[in-house]
């Protein structure tokens, strides 16, 4: 996270005013760091005996990276008991069991060190999202639910980890991906939200879409990749920004193409290639009707790269497939309001009628992929090779990015196809 001051923008700016607002200093989460966030952030520095200088750099980041990532650390000293701390730390008895499945409540040991979760929600889905604060909230779905498993399996161009979240115990495997597309960055708090809930929901031994949790957590194993594409994401919502040489570089990629809006119109990898053109299907094909349309160089779109698999990003999404058994695959982008369900003339089993059922539940149209498009993307590439089923979710209606006010509504639509994914794969 950059170094905050009186004056500064961005997605980092929305970050600190979440987390002030959930240490008990609310302030509206607008990504302007004016008057009021700073008399925040020296209320804040002022309660956490640090330097009240209204800046948020290391020091005060530190403190405030708790309410990001959704819990804090606590040593058992005497006296500490599940209801205390739970008082102390406005937190439940249940969450600081879940969070600490290996100690006995009734013998808290002098010393030990307690993961203890705030109370609130923690994917937020009133804020833009970086790669740094998918990084956050990993870490913190991992601490609260410790049967999450949170790894990396790649990195993006510019070093940033391409993140993994494993759920579940089955044999049966499924994976879900999300952000191939830099702007349509809005399915990452999609999936991210989904797996807090169905971790929640687990405990408390809940359904999800009226199925039950128990039963799917024991039938199947869910892998998540919740952001394909940090680099583009970042340059999109901001957390690459002028000044900086990445931003001056994608910038001059698309002055290339002046008809794309930079960088909202921004779909690629910070390299310029398109990772959902990127996967060995019909490749060739999809060259030759991208060049046709103009994209025969890096772009902010379209570009579908040097060769199949030319990109750090969509090469480490292949590999993380080779190295599994997925039943089924379900890859989120925006927009449209559909489910693509199928790749030329392959025809997986089951793939037509759970489809069906995914439709049903969001009232999303089932529809083929058309021509145009429906070369060398990661469903297309796993069809062809797996003959399972794959799809692709559009969501939301409108140009992408789509505004966060449509979250509430994309989540409910989704919910049935997320669950749906896991039972019938």
């Amino acid at each position: 996270m950059k170094t905050l001051r009186r004056g500064s923008r961005g997605p980092d700016v929305e970050a600190a005013q979440l987390a002030l607002t959930r240490a008990g200093y609310p302030i509206a989460s607008d990504g302007i760091f004016g008057s009021d966030t700073y008399h925040s952030v020296l209320s804040f520095q002022n309660a956490n005996s640090l330097a009240a200088d209204g800046i948020i750099g290391p020091q005060t980041w530190r403190r405030l990276f708790p309410y990001l990532r959704g819990y804090t650390l606590h040593t058992v000293k005497t006296g500490d008991t599940y209801t205390l701390l739970a008082e102390r730390y406005h937190s439940s008895i249940a969450a600081i069991a879940a969070a600490n499945p290996s100690a006995i409540p009734e013998n808290l040991r002098i010393g030990t060190v307690l993961t203890i979760p705030y109370d609130f929600p923690l994917v937020p889905t009133n804020i833009h999202y970086t790669s740094s604060l998918t990084g956050l909230i990993a870490e913190g779905l991992k601490a609260r639910y410790p049967f999450i498993v949170s790894t990396f399996y790649g990195s993006s161009v510019l070093g940033k980890p391409l993140r993994l979240l494993t759920i579940g115990t089955g044999d049966t495997e499924v994976f879900y991906n999300a952000a191939h597309h830099a702007n349509e960055w809005i399915t990452t708090p999609l999936l991210l939200k989904f797996i807090e809930e169905y971790a929640s929901a687990y405990l408390s031994n809940g359904r999800l879409f009226n199925i039950p949790v128990s039963h799917i957590f024991d039938k199947t194993t869910l892998y998540m990749a919740p952001l394909v594409n940090p680099d583009g994401v970042d340059l999109v919502t901001g957390a690459i920004a002028p000044g900086d040489e990445d931003y001056t570089k994608a910038a001059a990629i698309s002055a290339r193409y002046p008809s794309i809006s930079f960088p909202s119109g921004w779909k690629a990898n910070i390299k310029g290639t398109d990772l959902n053109l990127n996967y060995p299907a019909g490749w060739e094909r999809a060259r030759e009707i991208k060049f046709s349309q103009g994209f025969t160089s890096p772009a902010p779109r379209d570009f579908v790269g040097s060769s199949p698999l030319s990109a750090r990003e969509s090469l480490a999404t292949y590999l993380l497939t080779r190295q599994h058994n997925f039943s089924l695959t379900l890859s989120y982008h925006t927009q449209g309001e559909i489910i693509y369900w199928k790749y030329l003339d392959y025809l997986p089993p089951s793939s037509y009628e759970i489809g069906k059922r995914m439709s049903e539940a969001s009232g999303y149209t089932l529809e083929e992929t058309p021509y145009t498009s429906g070369f060398a993307g990661y469903k297309d590439w796993f069809i062809q090779d797996y003959n399972r089923p794959g799809y692709t979710i559009e969501v939301g209606i409108g140009v992408s990015p789509l505004p966060l006010s449509q979250f509430d509504k994309i989540y409910r639509d989704n919910l049935g196809i997320l669950a749906l994914g896991m039972d019938l794969a």
